[in-house]
């Protein structure tokens, strides 16, 4: 029996629990699940919907605990003889459930019916289906016990249920009640068992979510006319394009058709077979109505199960369309455009994190995957190429024109170069704030770090996984930066995707949100990137990466290397005007917008050479005794490089670094002024712990100031402002606010020199402690606002009571998390910085921020 019945308020009284699915049945998702309250509103919409019962969650909760309900009552709606089908319905769809099982009532008496109505061989069947699914979901027998059942339906038939009775000592049950009675019981336990309840939670379900069923008269898509079930969707799941897709299988007279390759039945006319729209012209538009009607009504796209009997059309299910990212993005965007939805919630719909697909090659989730080894996902996107040990080799291979990816135990600035010229980066050490990691992130490279479990054998040029395969260098790997595996050969990737539809979703996110976004960028190329993401500025410049091109590094070891400050500063006067350039190409793509400058803060050892082939070629470019090169390097090196000689520190007691970078500075800004937009640029001072630093250094940038004003007899502004990356400056930002026009929090040394940890090195034990609870989560991934978190406010709130005009900022790669942003924007940042690849995350996750906030 396919239509309601009215009896189904009777069913009502009899047990609360047990639903029978009408336009004003109290139904809701959280009583009965997603699928029962979409098969409502399915009926709302007057849709033929064949007859549906819902079981609440307490019903299925005492299902499993041996209440059952009345069966009798259960069955009065489908009448007699019911065929029926038991469909899952919980909360949220992504929390799954045991699966369907089909045809329950079927027995001798049915078989005996159907075989005139539809023939012995269809009938056969279905009822040889049923008595497998019976047999091994819910008499839990081995499946197999049906290997050696003929193929033949009729005569399979019989041997499956001699085979049932032989292995139970009972014959197949033959009463529809205790049928579907025990397929009830079955699929609540399966739900309440620690397996389900492990699984579901993995997807964020909560450890006592409820089940609801879904009891169905089942439209069997069998007869002499036009006959069959399939699913459709107005559509693509993978690009989001309009367009009717799915899948039909037809099986008039009881005769079943394939549905894929060469006899394929297709939905819509296809050159290449039989469609439904050729065969059931009528049926086929009224599926596309009700799909568009759902569309319309239920405000999202969704996917209809169907099933076609005689030319009739009954709807089993509408499910919400799986899609990814980029189907996503472009079905939020159409039906905003189409007012079905308004842009806000469009914004809504769309999970910020999941833009990264669109902006990097994935691996494809369809691809077999040989997994060898597994690191920290630091650096999102998907890339394959051959294993080279150095720099210098991944410009060789990119020279080449051929892809390379660069195997380091841990990266440094003067592997900069090579990273630039492979298609991705892997790491023995580091987490996620690691040298590797960050550059990954600011560059738009694939990065795996901390991927300990391999043996990296730089010497041999080879690495060893864990289930002892050798891989040498030349020979091909994939990685995947965006969860850390580390695959064989070359796995299939598709490409990124960033289309109109984003344009439009990121241009209303910005319309929305209410705090600024800008991005890392230490060149050019990076600016670009930032540039087109629409970045508000440049929140952070690192300056030091610019001293490692070859014909900028002799003269700053030469710097390193001179006797005294004349020395420094002739040094020096070689990288001016190379750091003019750099930054007047930065103003000129940022076009008036601004961009933060940080002066040189590595300790100097960076740009020194750590071997003897090194030093020697050291000493044979500055023209120096060998013994005098390795005892100066030897000199610079520090026990704790990163807690030393470094940042501010190097600016007060090495002044003339940071003298010729202001002159750089000041110089490109009235160059690339007089070219465009006025420029104001923003320096900043980094390591900041004590105001005396920040008076020293101020004094001396204010004097460079005053100087270029003189000699070129023209005006600008700049602003001037600390990096707070040591707790102590945060602690004392009331003493240093009054000093400066902003403060930008850089997060991850703050985070380092909180918790005690070093960033390069925590990825080793880090997921053991977020297992253990030790930490929630990362704290270099996710800022910490019980403990950073709170440094900032502190940090913050003491600033602007000194200096209520002071701009505050975060610039650490927390400045694109999602859920860090909430935090800033809350503690009253001005604006975040990240790499230009998080740009549009960031832009999408403060809109919808704001947007929450309105709504409460």
């Amino acid at each position: 029996m396919l239509h309601q019945q009215h009896e189904g308020a009777a069913v009502q009284q009899k047990d609360p629990h047990i639903t029978l699915i009408t336009p004003d049945a109290p139904v809701a998702a959280e009583t009965h699940g997603g699928r029962a309250k979409c098969l409502q509103r399915l009926v709302r919409l007057d849709l033929p919907v064949p007859c549906t019962v819902a079981l609440s969650f307490s019903a299925v909760h005492g299902i499993a605990a041996g209440e059952m309900p009345d069966m009798k009552a259960l069955l009065a709606p489908f009448g007699d003889a019911p065929l029926l089908c038991v469909r899952p319905s919980s909360e949220d769809p992504d929390w799954g459930g045991p699966g369907a099982i089909l045809n329950i009532g079927i027995n001798a008496a049915l078989y005996a019916q159907l075989s005139d109505t539809i023939g012995k061989t269809a009938a056969a069947t279905l009822y040889l289906r049923f008595v497998q699914s019976y047999a091994i979901h819910v008499a839990r027998l081995d499946p197999d016990m049906f290997d050696d059942v003929s193929d033949d339906p009729v005569k399979g038939l019989r041997e499956a249920l001699h085979a049932y009775t032989e292995e139970t000592d009972e014959e197949f049950p033959q009463n529809p009640a205790v049928q579907l009675a025990e397929v009830l019981r079955s699929m609540a336990r399966a739900w309440e068992g620690t397996t389900a309840r492990l699984l579901r939670q993995a997807k964020g379900a909560p450890a006592d979510a409820g089940l609801g069923l879904v009891v169905q008269a089942l439209a069997l898509g069998l007869g002499k006319g036009e006959c069959g079930s399939g699913v459709m969707q107005l559509v693509n799941s993978q690009t989001g394009e309009r367009k009717i897709t799915g899948r039909y299988l037809s099986q008039s007279q009881g005769r079943e058709a394939l549905t894929a390759n060469g006899n394929a039945i297709y939905l819509t006319r296809d050159p290449r077979g039989p469609s439904l729209e050729d065969q059931a012209p009528e049926a086929f538009e009224e599926l596309r109505k009700y799909t568009d009607l759902m569309r319309t009504r239920l405000r999202e796209e969704m996917q209809a199960e169907f099933t076609i009997e005689n030319g009739k059309v009954f709807l089993l299910d509408g499910v919400r369309v799986a899609r990814n990212a980029r189907a996503a993005v472009a079905i939020a965007v159409a039906l905003a455009e189409d007012g079905i939805i308004a842009r806000e919630e469009a914004l809504m719909r769309v999970e910020p994190r999941a833009l990264n697909e669109l902006l990097h090659r994935q691996v494809d989730p369809e691809a077999t995957r040989d997994v060898l080894a597994k690191g920290i996902g630091a650096s999102p996107g998907a890339a394959a190429g051959a294993i080279v040990f150095d720099a210098a080799e991944a410009q060789a291979y990119a020279a080449r024109g051929e892809a390379c990816i660069l195997v380091r135990r841990e990266t440094s600035p003067e592997d900069i170069r090579g990273m630039h010229a492979a298609v991705a980066v892997l790491t023995e050490r580091g987490g996620i704030t690691s040298h590797a990691a960050v550059i990954g992130r600011g560059i738009g490279l694939p990065c795996v770090v901390g991927a300990s479990e391999i043996r990296f054998q730089p010497r041999k040029r080879q690495l060893t996984f864990p289930d002892g395969r050798v891989l040498k260098e030349g020979e091909i790997l994939t990685l995947n930066g965006s969860n850390g595996e580390v695959l064989a050969g070359e796995t299939p990737l598709l490409e990124s995707a960033r289309d109109d539809a984003l344009k439009k979703l990121m241009n209303w996110a910005d319309d929305a949100r209410d705090i600024s976004v800008r991005a890392n960028a230490d060149t050019p190329a990076d600016a670009d990137l930032a540039h087109g993401f629409k970045a508000q500025g440049i929140g952070l410049c690192r300056t030091e990466h610019m001293f490692f091109e070859e014909d900028r590094l002799t003269a700053m070891r030469e710097m390193i290397f001179a006797d005294g400050s004349a020395d420094r500063s002739a040094a020096l006067e070689l990288l001016l005007p190379m750091q003019r350039a750099d930054f007047i190409g930065l103003f000129r793509i940022m076009q008036g917008k601004p961009v933060c400058i940080r002066l040189f803060d590595p300790p100097l050892h960076e740009f020194l050479p750590n071997d003897r082939a090194g030093h020697l070629q050291l000493a044979e470019a500055l023209d120096l005794p060998l013994s005098t090169v390795t005892r100066r390097v030897e000199a610079l090196g520090e026990y704790n490089p990163m807690l030393g000689m470094r940042g501010v520190r190097l600016g007060v007691t090495v002044p003339e670094i940071y003298d010729m970078q202001a002159r750089a500075i000041f110089e490109a800004t009235i160059e690339a002024s007089h070219e465009g937009d006025p420029v104001v640029p923003e320096i900043m001072i980094p390591l900041v712990s004590a105001r005396r630093e920040v008076e020293i250094v101020k004094t001396r940038i204010d004097a460079v100031a005053a100087a270029v004003r003189n000699e070129t007899g023209q005006e600008f502004r700049y602003r001037l402002g600390v990096m707070v990356e040591t707790p102590r400056a945060a602690l004392r930002a009331a003493e240093i606010a009054p000093l400066v026009e902003f403060l930008s929090f850089g997060t991850n040394d703050l985070t380092q020199m909180t918790y005690g940890l070093s960033r390069d090195d925590a990825g080793r034990f880090m997921s053991d402690y977020v297992k253990q609870g030790v930490y929630p989560e990362d704290p270099f991934h996710t800022l910490d606002i019980d403990g950073v978190g709170e440094l900032l406010q502190i940090g913050i709130d003491r600033a602007r009571a000194a200096n209520p005009k002071v701009v505050m900022s975060i610039c650490g790669e927390h400045g694109g998390n999602p859920e860090s942003i909430a935090f800033c924007r809350n503690a009253g940042f001005d604006y975040v910085s990240c790499s230009p690849f998080r740009v549009p995350v960031a832009r999408l996750a403060a809109a919808q921020l704001a947007v929450q906030s309105k709504i409460g």
